[in-house]
C-alpha cells in the first residue's frame, strides 16, 4: 500500500468559518503561496457559492499558487457544483469537493428525506462534478455517526460515479480512535475498488480527539488527512496539520511520509495566528510559546545536560530558533547558571549560591524573572568586572 499520506489544508475553508476570522482576498493569497512553500498537497480555497467575495478569493488562489491542487467546496447541489467548477476553472490541478450527509441525524432531521434519496444525491453530484473536472472528491458528511453498512452504499456509490477521493468526516468530533479506525477498515473490507481513490480523513476536536482519529485511519487506510494550521476550525476545531505531520515524522517506524517541510511550521503558525487574529494558545502542540520553554528546576536541569531528556522534537526541526529557560521560583540553580551565561555571567560555586538566595526573593516575588532582573542581582550581590 502506498504510504505517502496526501495533506489536505483547509484553514482557507473550514478554518474561516471560525467567527471572526474571516480573509480578505489578498490575505488567502499570502496564506496559500505559505501553504504550498510549506509542501501541502491540496488547499480547499473556500466554498465559492457562499458568496460574491468567497468566489473571488477562490478564483484568484486558483491563479496563484501552481504547485498543488486546489479545492473548491460545493453542496451536492447542481448550481453549487457549476460555481466550483467556474472558481478553480484556472487551476493547474483543480478539484470540486461535493457531498452529502449520510447519517441517520442528518437524513431525517436536517436533510429530511430517505436514504435512498441519499443514494441517488451522492451518485448524481459526484458524476455532474465529474463533467467539469476529473479529480472529484466527495465528503458523506456525519460520517463518523453514520451506519457502517449505510455509509459503505454510499461510498460505493460514489466510487461507482467516478470519485477519485472518499471523505469520511468524524462532523461532530464524536468518535473514539478505535471506533473511527474501524470505520476505516470496514469500508476497505467492503467496497468494491475502493483501492483505486483515496480515503480520506476530516476529524473535529469537539472531544480533542481529532489527531487521534487522524492517525487511527491512516493506520487503518486512509492515505488523506484534511487539517488546518493550529488546528483552527468550527467550535472547537479541526484536525492540526502540524501535529499530524509531527507524529508521522516522530514515529518513522510507522513508515508514513508527507511532503511537508516542517521547519516552515511556525512560520506559518504564526502567519496564520496573526492574519486570522486567531491567538494559538500557549499549551498548544508543536506550535505553542510553551511548547520549547522549561520553567521546572528537575525539567531545566535535564535540558541543559541532554535536550532528549525531555524534547522528542528539536525545536528548530519546526522552525522555532531555540528552546526557552524561563526562570521562575520553581527554577534551579543549573537553569540560573545556564541563564547567567547566556548574559556573560560566568559564576562560581560560591557565587552561585549567593545569587541563588537572592533569586529566589525576586522569584517570589515576580512570576518571570528576566535579564534585566538578573543583571540587577550580579550587580547588587557580586564584586564583578562583568560588563553588560
Amino acid at each position: 500500500m502506498n504510504n505517502r499520506i496526501q495533506i489536505f489544508d483547509t484553514t482557507l475553508r473550514d478554518g474561516e468559518q471560525v467567527p471572526g476570522c474571516g480573509l480578505s482576498k489578498n490575505e488567502k493569497i499570502t496564506i496559500a503561496k505559505a501553504l504550498e512553500e510549506l509542501g501541502v498537497d491540496v488547499i480547499e480555497a473556500g466554498f465559492p457559492i457562499s458568496s460574491p467575495g468567497d468566489f473571488k478569493s477562490v478564483e484568484a488562489v486558483s491563479k496563484e499558487v501552481k504547485d498543488v491542487t486546489v479545492c473548491a467546496l460545493s453542496r451536492a447541489v447542481e448550481k453549487d457544483i457549476e460555481v466550483a467548477a467556474e472558481a478553480v476553472k484556472y487551476a493547474k490541478r483543480p478539484r470540486i469537493h461535493t457531498g452529502i450527509g449520510t447519517s441517520d441525524q442528518h437524513v431525517f432531521t436536517k436533510i429530511k428525506t430517505t436514504r435512498e434519496d441519499i443514494l441517488v444525491r451522492a451518485e448524481g453530484c459526484v458524476k455532474y462534478a465529474k463533467k467539469f473536472v476529473e479529480d472529484v472528491e466527495f465528503y458523506a458528511e456525519d460520517a463518523g455517526r453514520t451506519d457502517n453498512e449505510f455509509l459503505a452504499k454510499v461510498i460505493q456509490v460514489a466510487v461507482n460515479a467516478g470519485a477519485t477521493v472518499v471523505n469520511i468526516p468524524d462532523t461532530t468530533g464524536y468518535c473514539l480512535p478505535e471506533e473511527y479506525g474501524k470505520k476505516i477498515k470496514f469500508l476497505c473490507d467492503n467496497v468494491i475498488g475502493i483501492e483505486n481513490v483515496a480515503i480520506s480523513t476530516h476529524c473535529h476536536n469537539d472531544l480533542g480527539l481529532a489527531t487521534a482519529n487522524s492517525v487511527e485511519a491512516i493506520k487503518n487506510g486512509a492515505r488523506q488527512v484534511e487539517c488546518t494550521i493550529n488546528g483552527i476550525g468550527e467550535r472547537a476545531g479541526n484536525t492540526s496539520l502540524e501535529e499530524v505531520v509531527m507524529i508521522l515524522k516522530k514515529h518513522n517506524w510507522l513508515n508514513y511520509q508527507t511532503g511537508i517541510d516542517s521547519t516552515k511550521i511556525y512560520p506559518i503558525s504564526q502567519l496564520v495566528s496573526s492574519t486570522m487574529n486567531m491567538p494559538v494558545q500557549p499549551n498548544k502542540a508543536i506550535v505553542g510559546s510553551n511548547a520549547f520553554a522549561h520553567s521546572s528546576g528537575i525539567h531545566q536541569d535535564g535540558v541543559i545536560k541532554n535536550r532528549d531528556n525531555y524534547e522528542i522534537i528539536a525545536p528548530e526541526e519546526v522552525g522555532v530558533n531555540e528552546s526557552s529557560i524561563i526562570l521562575t521560583a520553581r527554577s534551579g540553580r543549573a537553569a540560573l547558571n545556564f541563564r547567567m551565561g547566556k548574559i556573560g555571567v560566568q559564576l562560581s560555586k560560591d557565587e552561585l549560591e549567593s545569587v541563588y538566595e537572592k533569586f529566589l526573593e525576586v522569584a517570589d516575588r515576580v512570576s518571570v524573572v528576566n535579564d534585566a532582573e538578573l543583571k540587577n542581582l550580579v550587580s547588587q550581590y557580586l564584586i564583578t568586572n562583568t560588563n553588560f
